[in-house]
């Protein structure tokens, strides 16, 4: 089961990938600048690093099945994710790209919170591995992700706030 969990959460990215290019390529036709883009090598990194390490602890690790709350709380978590792609629509990029005089999105999770999508991502981070009882990963790409969050929150703030 964990193989097949992992191969659909990795197509999934994939899917998003080829979704961002494509509004990436709108957002640009409509005057989009990117911002902080010195650090988006380093999410590449980072989610390669933690896909590498959920297979790699768990081909190492003593593996004693699934926590099933935690893989159930993950499904959950995405509808949320769902919510955010609907609330974005083309805007929705994993690069930080604005276009200047246009208003904020202010819809569904927007309505209520400034950046849900890292707060999804960051429940991803802890919900994956935790949900085949791979602690090595959690913590140690937890800890990385809310670190390389931080930068990237501040270069988005700067973004939006000169808009």
């Amino acid at each position: 089961m964990f193989y097949y969990f992992i191969l659909f959460i990795i197509i999934v990215r994939l899917v998003e990938l080829f979704i961002a290019k494509r509004n990436e390529r709108w957002l640009r036709s409509e005057g989009a600048e990117e911002y902080g883009a010195e650090h988006y090598k380093y999410f590449i990194i980072l989610h390669t690093g933690f896909f590498i390490s959920l297979i790699a602890e768990y081909n190492l690790s003593d593996y004693s099945g699934t926590i099933l709350w935690a893989l159930i709380l993950f499904f959950i978590v995405q509808i949320f994710r769902i919510s955010i792609f609907i609330s974005l629509g083309k805007y929705w990029n994993t690069k930080i790209l604005v276009i200047k005089g246009r208003e904020l999105v202010r819809k569904g999770l927007y309505r209520y919170f400034r950046h849900p999508n890292y707060a999804i991502v960051i429940l991803e981070f802890l919900l994956i591995p935790l949900g085949f009882g791979l602690y090595f990963t959690m913590i140690i790409f937890s800890i990385l992700n809310l670190l390389l969050l931080r930068v990237r929150i501040r270069e988005e703030e700067k973004a939006l706030l000169g808009n």
